[in-house]
């Protein structure tokens, strides 16, 4: 599946250029225009997927692929003493662009710095 809206399905296709960090026959992986990390990179499906709210059974091998290629693509990038992945989820979950991907944030500032907490 292809979104000609989705501006991932759009990098996919080569359409938009990107900064890839990693790539393979199911998913793409490639750096944060607007970083909020000294490594930044996001890992998306190559078919479009809306959003994690969207997977079913049938994208269990697409998750796990995502997952596998995360902390490799952590390392190679300089990530060496840890790394978060976040996956947002819907609008509530500050989803932005709607084509399922995971942000692979690390590098040397503390990662609790990087991102706004949660209002008490």
């Amino acid at each position: 599946m292809h979104d000609s809206n989705c501006i991932f399905c759009r990098i996919v296709s080569g359409e938009i250029p990107s900064r890839k960090a990693y790539e393979d026959e199911e998913v793409l992986a490639f750096h944060d225009i607007q970083p909020i990390a000294p490594v930044h990179v996001l890992v998306i499906p190559k078919k479009h997927v809306a959003s994690l709210e969207d997977v079913g059974d049938q994208h269990q091998g697409l998750l796990g692929k995502m997952l596998l290629v995360a902390p490799r693509i952590a390392r190679e990038q300089g990530s060496e003493d840890g790394f978060r992945v976040i996956v947002n989820a819907g609008r509530v979950g500050r989803q932005e662009v709607f084509h399922l991907h995971l942000h692979v944030l690390g590098g040397k500032e503390p990662l609790g710095a990087m991102l706004p907490r949660p209002r008490q």
